[in-house]
């Protein structure tokens, strides 16, 4: 038995461990999803233009467009007319049956809702009106 175990100590040893290397390659992994985490802005914020002023000599065929103004509780007035969140989609179809093919111009309060943008937006998709846009002071 001692010739064997003598035998074995000599012999180069072939095999190659990974488990240290294995190891190295884990924490960096976890220190590369920490630093990802806190590179990366949070989630979607929202900059809506405010509306201070409006110039009608800006925009000389406001009549033509379709303006639906949102102020800072989330009424909405389609074109003059108020409406809600309900009713907008019924709103949006009827003006675009009035005026179709025109550009919706949408007026906007920083602090509106955005979830009544978003339904505002989707009422003029489906209602057909594609020009869609924000208005800016």
């Amino acid at each position: 038995m001692s010739l064997l175990s003598a035998k074995q100590e000599d012999e180069v040893m072939a095999e190659i461990n990974i488990t240290p290397f294995t190891d190295v390659l884990l924490v960096l992994l976890i220190i590369f999803m920490i630093l990802a985490a806190l590179i990366t802005p949070p989630g979607f914020e929202k900059q809506l233009p405010n509306k201070s002023s409006n110039n009608p000599a800006e925009n000389p065929n406001k009549k033509d467009n379709i303006e639906v103004d949102v102020n800072n509780k989330g009424v909405i007035f389609v074109d003059g007319k108020k409406s809600d969140v309900g009713h907008i989609y019924y709103d949006m179809s009827q003006v675009a049956q009035k005026k179709p093919g025109k550009h919706v111009s949408i007026v906007a309060d920083a602090k509106a809702p955005y979830g009544i943008i978003i339904r505002i937006l989707d009422a003029a998709k489906i209602a057909g009106l594609e020009d869609v846009g924000f208005v800016t002071s």
